[in-house]
């Protein structure tokens, strides 16, 4: 008569899974890389795609991060709506700033603000993060990783009515990045009643 056998911990990941995980987080961070340099750069077109490509590679081969890994779900409508709804943010603040620009005698008023997220994870601040700092006019002066805030300066600010606005808008922007790549559970921690498709029993 044998022993027991001894069972793998419940949480154990297969080898295969492991490093099929990492290569997965990888390939998201380079993609995510290419995506902010053809932004940062004002135009999509194969020579910015390759340079993103090579910039992205060499950040993540030498200057590697702490390991990120996704756990969320990705929802290709939501994400269609958020990089909609993200070109016309990209535009009007364009032309709100080349307006501040050109405007004679008018000397914008700036101001710095915190915004704490919902959403503590390292993903969720970077992706937020980047977004942000992406729109004309908001540039992020610091990240606090320990209470997952974020420290903005806004342009071209009239009074605390403005400040709120600014939050908001960071605000929207974390809830529309949750709805399209986060969790079910993340989902909850931005939204009060969060409907899930295809989860109705």
């Amino acid at each position: 008569m044998s022993g027991p056998r001894a069972t793998p911990p419940a949480d154990a990941t297969p080898p295969m899974r492991g490093r099929f995980g990492r290569w997965r987080d990888q390939a998201l961070a380079l993609g995510w890389l290419v995506l902010v340099w053809n932004l940062l750069w004002g135009a999509i077109n194969p020579a910015n795609i390759i340079g993103g490509l090579l910039v992205g590679g060499a950040v993540l081969l030498f200057f590697p991060l702490p390991t990120v890994s996704f756990g969320g779900r990705l929802r290709p409508g939501a994400l269609v709506a958020f990089a909609g709804r993200f070109a016309v943010e990209l535009v009007s603040a364009s032309l709100h700033v080349a307006r501040i620009a050109v405007q004679p005698g008018y000397r914008p008023r700036g101001a710095i603000i915190a915004v704490p997220l919902r959403v503590p994870t390292d993903l969720n601040l970077a992706l937020t993060a980047e977004a942000v700092s992406l729109v004309p006019g908001t540039l992020i002066l610091e990240v606090d990783r320990e209470s997952a805030t974020l420290y903005l300066h806004v342009l071209d600010t009239h009074g605390p009515a403005d400040l709120a606005l600014s939050r908001e808008r960071t605000l929207d922007v974390e809830r529309r990045i949750v709805r399209a790549v986060g969790s079910a559970a993340e989902l909850r921690r931005v939204e009060p009643d969060p409907v899930e498709k295809g989860n109705s029993q």
